[in-house]
């Protein structure tokens, strides 16, 4: 009975968590601005905005005994302040630390507040990766925690470090921390109890005081585990709900799959299947033939036999009587699609036709008269599918090739056009199994991850920017023997332009990653119509010097993502046809678009691009039966960066690459834009974490199992926690 009487502060503590970040202590109108700048609103945000790492002052090292090469933590007196300014717009400040022992210099790139913020005679920890030149002992960009004054840490031996701002400094951003945390006390923890004692895991309070202001590093790993277990479990949740909402009301269509179109299918097809195209088969047409409707995602590496198996697929919905859809992000992948499945619906009887924006207004009423009819089985298009009188008479098959090139909302709308229809996506991305199940825990993983013709044919080969004339030898030989050549050219951008400026003055070697690492993807390999003018100027200056020098002999044509969508066809349509011998392409080559006769790719300054990105690149030559030469160009000096690319050299196994770029990058550059969920991962990590989300994932499905709605009584509070991310997802959705 007495825990009973606490009940109304518990769930007042717990409601708070979502009330203005303004009800904190010592948080002023400005300082609540100044955290809405950082994407903290709330109570909530505050207290789950995590330290990206820690300072443990009870493992300290000297001046004299940091060794070169290691990060460690120095307590020091500051002996001298000096900004300087090596170029116009480079500002750094260089700071003396002293000891009994000896002298480390900290050079910090870019923050000239802290000429301002440090002065002589103040005491403070560094910590960072100490190096040696130029006769000293030097940190660079480290953390610097005041150990003195009203900046000084109030908690304990071990000291977070929260990112902050310019108006809140990481002393001020650990008061909030500490004051919101007081209006945390008491609060309701979601988490099942089974599942606290199977996983032994702390409450959630003892876990969010513990991750901001530990003991010892081994509690704010025990905080740590516990509070991304409740990440990757809401999130599971949250998008298992989300895929059951789609069939709710709806009677899901049970397809016949061993009917007449399926068998004549079979018969068609010119080559044995794999056997892991088999399973995968199997595994479709048996989740079809369900009276429920389907969310399966076929990921496949470049030349996997994708569209084969999703051919399958159509054909079980022809059988049924039903209708499908297959959309393509782009018209030359639409109709690539047409030509290279069109006989094969042909001899299987199975009606087809496509659909794009050139489509001429006869032709368009016609097919979609036919559509409505019911004589059409399967409409091959673009985005043009998603426009309002596309209206099928019985959809129960959809099909989204290239599925993270389109939004939310649009594939949303694909599947509203039929009685919840089973969905099919299809994607060359090769995204590892943990961070599919992190970004589409909703849908059921099927991979094809073994290509029918040996990839050996193609070989891969990193060159320093001075042995380039090697590739471009190889490109003339290829050129002479009637095949064609990519010439790939990165995009710039202010971005990469402000890395390469700060990497010259040795900045770049001391970035930071943060100790949680959600996975960030950054910019879309396939669509760069954003380009700078700058970086159409350079693709443009390139594809003339090499006209004019390197190929006068054969056409260069130049393809960007800055061209009008017609205009990008018909280069494409040139180079398949072997009207352009020589394309210069940022990276907008279409994935899945096969010109076999493309023996030869160059990508200069290989280094700018994500292990992931390059990979799909690559398997655009190799398609046919002529073997096929790749050179990754760099004139990078960093040995993390070749090593990297090396990689590329001896493994061809795209998901194997992924894996590799994430645990290097994090970014990884696997996906082009952030896909539904992955923006509230803060703390996990896809590849230290596979097993917690692997876990999640389990856990997620047998509770929903049980009780679809979590309106158990002591599924409540977890069910609230659910609904609270699923309003906050769709606040970021950005289509």
């Amino acid at each position: 009975m007495p825990e009973a009487s606490h009940i109304p502060d518990r769930l007042q503590a717990t409601l708070g968590l979502d009330e203005p970040v303004s009800r904190v202590r010592l948080v002023s109108p400005a300082r609540a601005k100044a955290l809405e700048k950082l994407g903290i609103r709330t109570v909530r945000g505050l207290i789950t905005h995590f330290p990206r790492r820690y300072i443990d002052l009870s493992a300290r090292e000297t001046a004299a005994s940091a060794r070169i090469g290691e990060s460690c933590t120095i307590e020091g007196v500051i002996h001298d302040v000096k900004l300087k300014r090596p170029k116009p717009r480079l500002t750094l400040v260089e700071i003396g630390v002293t000891d009994s022992t000896g002298v480390v210099i900290v050079t910090a790139f870019r923050q000239p507040w802290l000429a301002e913020q440090l002065s002589a005679g103040m005491r403070v920890a560094i910590a960072g990766k100490i190096e040696f030149n130029y006769g000293f002992k030097r940190m660079v960009n480290p953390q610097i925690l005041p150990l003195e004054g009203s900046d000084a840490p109030a908690h304990g031996l071990v000291i977070p470090v929260h990112p902050a701002g310019e108006k809140v400094t990481p002393a001020l951003m650990r008061r909030f921390v500490s004051n919101a945390l007081e209006l945390a006390e008491g609060v309701l923890d979601p988490m099942p109890l089974e599942l606290r004692v199977k996983y032994r895991l702390v409450s959630r309070q003892v876990a969010f005081r513990a991750i901001h202001f530990p003991e010892s590093l081994a509690e704010a790993h025990e905080a740590r585990r516990r509070l991304a277990y409740e990440e990757v479990l809401l999130l599971e949740l949250h998008l298992m709900q989300q895929g059951a909402a789609r069939s709710r009301g709806h009677v899901p269509t049970a397809h016949e799959i061993a009917g007449p179109r399926m068998q004549a299918l079979d018969a068609a097809i010119p080559f044995t299947l794999t056997d892991e195209q088999q399973q995968a088969r199997l595994d479709i047409l048996g989740e079809m033939a369900q009276p429920h409707a389907m969310n399966r995602m076929l990921l496949g590496d470049v030349g996997t036999g994708k569209t084969v198996v999703a051919a399958f697929a159509i054909a079980a919905a022809a059988d049924t009587g039903g209708q499908a859809l297959l959309l393509a992000p782009t018209e030359v992948l639409a109709q690539q699609h047409e030509r290279s499945l069109g006989k094969l619906f042909d001899a299987a009887g199975i009606t087809h036709a496509v659909l794009t924006g050139s489509t001429s207004e006869s032709e368009r009423a016609e097919l979609l008269s036919r559509l409505a009819a019911g004589s059409l089985d399967v409409l091959i298009g673009t985005h043009a599918l998603l426009e309002d009188d596309v209206r099928p008479s019985n959809l129960t098959l959809a099909v989204i090739d290239e599925q993270q090139r389109f939004g939310v909302a649009q594939r949303a709308k694909l599947l509203a056009k039929g009685d919840a229809p089973d969905a099919l996506f299809l994607t060359a991305t090769p995204i590892p199994r943990t961070l599919a199940l992190a970004l589409f825990g909703n849908l059921t993983l099927t991979y094809l991850k073994h290509r029918p013709h040996d990839a050996a044919r193609r070989t891969t080969r990193v060159l320093a920017k001075s042995e380039r004339g090697y590739a471009y030898d190889a490109a003339r030989e290829a050129l002479g023997r009637g095949e064609q050549v990519y010439v790939v050219c990165p995009l710039v951008g202010k971005d990469t332009q402000e890395r390469d400026a700060m990497a010259g003055e040795g900045a770049a070697a001391s970035r930071e990653e943060p100790d949680g690492g959600g996975y960030h993807p950054t910019v879309a390999i396939e669509d760069d119509a954003d380009l700078e003018h700058d970086d159409v100027a350079a693709a443009t200056r390139e594809a003339e010097m090499l006209q004019g020098s390197t190929f006068f002999d054969w056409r260069v044509e130049l393809l960007h993502g800055g061209l009008p969508s017609s205009e990008k066809q018909q280069v494409m349509q040139r180079f398949h046809d072997n009207e352009t011998q020589v394309l210069v392409a940022t990276t907008v080559i279409e994935v899945g678009v096969d010109v076999p006769n493309a023996t030869v790719m160059i990508v200069e300054d290989a280094d700018r691009f994500g292990l992931s990105q390059l990979h799909q690149l690559r398997g655009r030559v190799g398609r046919g039966e002529k073997p096929a030469q790749v050179f990754l160009v760099s004139a990078s000096k960093q040995d993390v960066a070749l090593e990297r690319l090396r990689a590329m050299e001896t493994c061809d196994d795209g998901f194997e690459l992924a894996r590799i770029d994430l645990s290097l990058r994090r970014e990884g550059d696997i996906l082009g834009n952030r896909q539904s969920g992955a923006s509230v991962l803060k703390l996990v990590n896809v590849v230290r974490d596979g097993g917690l989300i692997e876990a999640a994932h389990a856990d997620a499905r047998e509770l929903l199992e049980n009780d679809p709605d979590l309106d158990a009584a002591d599924h409540a509070a977890l069910g609230r926690e659910v609904r609270l991310l699923l309003g906050a997802t769709r606040a970021g959705e950005g289509g």
